[in-house]
């Protein structure tokens, strides 16, 4: 919007409302949302007739990487066939030759790691019914791409974080708990595999390399990552310590824990619940591509100012729950 676009959204219609982060955009009218679902080919089809888009950033997905266990012919049906549906529809309304194509891929495809750190070249080994899917996502499009003369690209991205996060993803757990503890709404947080390994970045930042990808000459793959990684254990210290919580951690594997310095009470436990049943451990992007090609700064957010942004407003959520909490008191 700030480059001047006219914005166009789908959203899958639902009972209640789940736009609560974009409502402050709806309410200035500033997107225009259709109702629509990636599993309905028709539905798409007709969308990209009626609002003839210059340029598609294909980000809806079944995107929870353990749920996709739970439910791997959905998580199927909308992140693979859902980006088929997608590309023919531009195809059958015309729009091939002038429509750009923006297909979120993921670092998931490189699952059980064959190289390190991963790069365009690294070989795909997906780890997951999610990661699968995409695959399948991420060559359809480069097939389209091939076949068609479409201008159709994957970006493929590493953890993309930030205060806008899911609930559900291990970042947003994390730095969500964080601020309840710190205000004395949650006694614990617990956590699955604490020396799982990541490469988190900044989702504005990445979004803006996504926009930087569709203006390039010509239609080419990119991974869009920092090239650091870190350990879930090290995210949850640094969170904790953002809103005032130092914490240590003791013992190994299931029984370690994290411990609060100055209390002496554990705050931190590690469940096997949150264990997946294959886990990818040792995600770490080269974006040498992405910083040469297209000039994108993949350290524009560090990671520790990434972990501060999120910590501290969940924090002023946590604060302000506590003090509604308090005046409820008051009232009775």
């Amino acid at each position: 919007m700030e480059k001047g676009y006219e914005v166009h959204g789908i959203i899958r219609r639902a009972s209640i409302s789940n736009t609560a982060r974009i409502d402050h955009l709806i309410e200035k009218n500033a997107v225009i949302l259709h109702d629509g679902d990636l599993s309905d080919s028709s539905g798409i089809t007709a969308i990209i007739r009626n609002v003839q888009p210059d340029e598609i950033y294909n980000l809806a997905a079944q995107s929870h990487v353990q749920v996709s266990f739970d439910v791997p012919e959905y998580s199927g049906d909308v992140d693979a066939l859902g980006v088929l549906r997608i590309l023919e529809a531009v195809r059958n309304v015309g729009l091939e030759k002038t429509c750009r194509i923006y297909q979120a891929s993921t670092s998931e495809l490189f699952g059980k790691v064959e190289e390190v750190p991963q790069r365009e070249t690294t070989p795909f080994h997906p780890y997951s019914p999610y990661a699968v899917a995409k695959q399948y996502g991420f060559w359809i499009t480069k097939e389209y791409r091939e076949a068609y003369g479409m201008f159709a690209v994957n970006g493929i991205l590493f953890n993309h974080e930030s205060e806008r996060r899911g609930e559900n993803f291990v970042t947003r757990k994390i730095t969500l708990a964080a601020g309840r503890i710190a205000c004395s709404l949650q006694e614990k947080l617990q956590l699955g595999n604490l020396d799982s390994l990541r490469d988190w970045g900044y989702a504005k930042d990445y979004v803006e390399c996504m926009w930087l990808i569709l203006q390039h000459d010509t239609p080419e793959d990119f991974v869009i990552a920092t090239g650091e990684q870190h350990t879930v254990r090290d995210f949850t210290q640094k969170a904790f310590a953002a809103v005032g919580i130092e914490l240590r951690f003791e013992g190994s594997g299931l029984e370690e824990k994290g411990i609060d310095t100055k209390t002496g009470k554990v705050l931190v436990e590690v469940n096997e619940a949150w264990y997946r049943p294959t886990d990818v451990d040792n995600l770490w992007g080269d974006p040498t591509k992405a910083r040469t090609v297209l000039g994108w700064n993949p350290q524009k957010t560090t990671y520790e100012e990434l972990v501060q942004i999120m910590a501290l407003h969940d924090l002023k959520l946590a604060q302000k729950e506590a003090a509604l909490k308090e005046a409820m008191k008051g009232i009775e």
